[in-house]
């Protein structure tokens, strides 16, 4: 009964705050309706609507001066972004497997729904106001959060056809006569992708113990609280830390850091699992774990070359920026494979099969920062030094006792902090490093680090005591013993 009076309430809020959204979004619509036909059409100089632009019904109230040059859509670009975002969302299913496969067989059905949930709650959440909260201009001018122009998808760009003289949705993200403008959808959708996974990130260190309940009131207020505002903050050129120069080419700071630090702050809440660290809780399916990492390095390409679209060079998704992406996504992982699996085989004795698969992922996130703003000889040093210094937070994990389940601290809070900050150090592609007698960047990253982890861990803290004080973050013992698959879901993920 606690449990259905909380969600009533939340669900009442919620629906009380998008009814008084839409009727704001409407009232600013009647009330200047050029002002905000103005606000969505992207400056151009040389796309500017003719003075003597015809008016068709002059009886009726005056539309505003809209554009009548339509943008170049450049299709190889756009299939590409397509084809990236398809890429992306398969690195969600890779997730649940490489996820599914470490934890005990009670609960891999429980571990694989909190990834595949996350597509749905965030797909919708997305749509109805996290894009605009990320990527609409800017509220207040301050460069911390977008405003409600977006709201539901609405209001992208209205155009005006040359020849007919009518009034159209044309959807394109760059507003130019340049080659390079893709549908503005699809881009947004390009984004949904990366909003999905990063709070299903999270989800591995509570695996084997969460509510259900609670994991999925956590990932809505997670990313419409922490994500989007920090998506806003980096990678919207009126952010305040894109404006300072932070370089975050696919996600080091907005993906990685956040998603990793917030799973350290969930689990002072959350507490170990029954047994842990003294009962033995060893990976149930580690061909499942190794498949989700073929899954995710293979996603990974649309995560990191997809991203050229919004790097140094926006209108060219699919050319020269792209190709440095994609090779230094193959050179970092495969180095980082190889350091912790060298690094395991001297320190315990033997080289497993999870330890490449992990020094693989933690290549992939250190890399993720940089991979376009780096040489590919780089690549393959941040890729040593990511497979070391991850292993490294593993081992950490084990002296301070904390039961990151799945690690997601140790991997994604760890390797997208250190890729943040020595993407500072080697950068040469569009901005320079450290190494090229930048040391101004090196200081910004750590700023964008310091600033990002902070926002993540207050707010983070907030939203995971209101739920615990709520409907509580735990399962109870018995159910915990029994597994989250019988007692969260009624399933068995192996009837044999």
């Amino acid at each position: 009964m606690k449990l259905k009076h909380s969600l009533i309430v939340v669900m009442l809020t919620l629906f009380t705050a998008l009814v008084g959204v839409s009727a704001m979004a409407e009232e600013k619509k009647d009330a200047a309706p050029a002002a905000a036909v103005a606000t969505e059409a992207p400056k151009a100089p040389e796309a500017a609507a003719p003075a003597a632009a015809p008016v068709a019904a002059p009886a009726a109230a005056a539309p505003a001066a809209l554009p009548d040059v339509k943008p170049v859509l450049n299709t190889g670009d756009t299939a590409w972004m397509l084809v990236s975002s398809a890429l992306v969302l398969l690195m969600i299913p890779g997730l649940a497997l490489f996820y599914g496969g470490m934890v005990r067989q009670k609960n891999v059905l429980s571990t694989m729904m909190h990834s595949f949930v996350a597509m749905g709650i965030v797909g919708v959440q997305w749509a109805v106001i996290g894009y605009s909260l990320a990527f609409a201009p800017d509220m207040g001018g301050m460069g911390l959060i977008g405003n409600f122009s977006k709201f539901m998808l609405n209001g992208l760009i209205v155009m005006k056809d040359a020849a007919s003289g009518t009034v159209e949705w044309t959807l394109f993200q760059n507003y130019t006569k340049e080659p390079g403008a893709i549908p503005e959808l699809v881009f947004a959708m390009y984004q949904a992708m990366f909003a999905m996974i990063t709070v299903a990130l999270i989800s591995g260190a509570m695996a084997e113990r969460v509510k259900f309940s609670a994991y999925c009131l956590f990932v809505l207020l997670w990313t419409t609280l922490v994500y989007d505002p920090l998506a806003h903050w980096v990678w919207m050129t009126e952010g305040w830390l894109f404006k300072k120069g932070a370089l975050d080419f696919a996600g080091g700071t907005v993906v990685h850091l956040s998603s990793g630090i917030s799973a350290l702050v969930f689990l002072a809440f959350l507490g170990k699992r029954h047994g842990f660290p003294n009962e033995r809780m060893a990976p149930h399916n580690l061909p499942l774990t190794l498949l989700g990492v073929g899954l995710l390095w293979f996603g990974w390409y649309g995560f990191n070359a997809g991203s050229a679209i919004v790097g140094v060079n926006n209108s060219d998704a699919a050319g020269g920026l792209a190709g440095l992406a994609f090779a230094t996504t193959t050179i970092a992982p495969a180095a980082a494979g190889l350091s912790w699996m060298i690094a395991e085989w001297i320190h315990s004795g033997k080289p497993s099969a999870l330890g490449f698969g992990s020094g693989v992922v933690a290549g992939l996130v250190v890399i993720t920062p940089a991979a376009g703003f780096v040489q590919p000889g780089a690549a393959l040093i941040m890729g040593v030094a990511a497979g070391l210094v991850c292993y490294g937070g593993i081992l950490l994990k084990a002296k301070l006792k904390y039961d990151d389940s799945l690690d997601a601290f140790g991997v994604h809070g760890i390797g997208g902090t250190f890729g943040a900050i020595i993407t500072g150090v080697f950068a040469t592609v569009g901005a320079t490093g450290l190494l090229a007698g930048n040391a101004k960047q090196l200081m910004i990253q750590l700023i964008a680090v310091l600033a990002a982890g902070a926002y993540a861990v207050v707010v983070t803290l907030i939203i995971t005591f209101i739920l615990d004080k709520t409907i509580g973050l735990r399962v109870e013992k018995e159910d915990e013993i029994m597994g989250l698959d019988q007692t969260q879901h009624s399933e068995s993920g192996y009837n044999m």
